[in-house]
């Protein structure tokens, strides 16, 4: 598809404003921290309602602490996201560290693909640069799986923002074909999922128990894993101050294949949870993740087996 005006201009902007200091962009974050959550109160009832439900043994202090905690970071998310265009590697890696790539590295040796799985979980967006925690594998496919946004500027934008340090942004729809010959080509892959969206009604697989909610599941990544036979490992980021984080790498299966089905996605989420739990400011709250019920699945599954559809209910 061609790109148009509107990216470039959406583009020049993007690119100027990264290459701003981060000090700089901080203030800029600050400042439309104050819009963000005084003034539009964006998503405001969004937040609180799944912060309520996530800790019901938080009293309302301790919720509005972590609601404006979050805020904030959602401010410097995007402005960190942008800094991605210009920043270079070696500036870079002075605010992103990595841990646990010995054990990547040795799934590598073995001539193994690896799968890694992370949540929206501090800046999930950072991790297009996973390639530089591997300097010893410079021609390794870093497949990022992306979903394409509805809007073609922004889209464009931010497949420039995920391969400016080595990332291959790859379409959801063609993982697997990609996958395949990377595999007869006999070269080095690490695939990057983010597997806690919300699917569509079709697209649930299974239901389980997500910071005390019933949730809704897809477990899409998890059957290519099994699949590739990959070697999986859980990506556990922390933001121990403004403009500083650490990925550590957690072995959740050695060989995916010889798992049982759901008990990848099942471990991911429990993994993920004691990640939110720890810092819970740092995940996205702002989406409506529990707005499908397992009543309302229920009803509709039921619906379309007395129209004659053949699904398979996980639930």
């Amino acid at each position: 598809m061609k790109k148009n005006i509107p990216y470039y201009l959406l583009k020049a902007v993007a690119w100027l404003v990264s290459l701003l200091p981060f000090w700089v962009l901080y203030g800029i974050a600050d400042f439309f921290f104050v819009i963000i959550y005084y003034v539009a109160r964006y998503r405001r009832k969004v937040v609180r309602q799944n912060l309520t439900t996530s800790f019901p043994e938080n009293d309302e202090k301790e919720l509005k602490l972590i609601e404006r905690r979050f805020y904030r970071w959602l401010c410097d998310y995007f402005v960190e996201t942008l800094k991605l265009l210009t920043i270079s590697n070696e500036n870079l890696l002075k605010h992103l560290e990595f841990r646990g790539a010995e054990q990547v590295e040795q799934a590598f040796a073995e001539g193994r693909s690896v799968a890694v799985i992370m949540g929206h979980y501090c800046n999930w967006e950072w991790m297009s640069a996973i390639g530089l925690a591997f300097p010893h594998y410079p021609d390794a496919v870093m497949g990022l799986i992306y979903h394409p946004l509805r809007s073609d500027a922004a889209d464009f934008l931010f497949l420039d923002i995920r391969s400016a340090h080595g990332g291959v942004c790859i379409n959801k729809r063609h993982v697997l074909r990609h996958l395949v010959q990377y595999k007869r080509e006999k070269r080095h892959t690490l695939f990057g999922y983010i597997s806690d969206q919300t699917p569509k009604w079709e697209n649930i697989h299974l239901w389980l128990d997500f910071l005390g909610h019933d949730t809704p599941v897809f477990t899409g990544g998890e059957r290519i894993m099994r699949k590739m036979d990959d070697a999986v490992f859980y990506v556990d980021m922390e933001r121990p101050r403004r403009g500083r984080y650490i990925c550590t790498f957690r072995l959740l299966s050695a060989h995916a294949a010889q798992e049982e089905e759901n008990a990848i996605t099942h471990r991911f989420f429990q993994m993920l949870e004691e990640t939110i739990r720890r810092k819970p400011a740092y995940y996205l709250w702002t989406h409506n993740r529990w707005k499908r019920t397992h009543a309302e699945y229920d009803a509709i599954v039921e619906e379309w087996r007395q129209q004659g559809h053949h699904l398979k209910d996980n639930a």
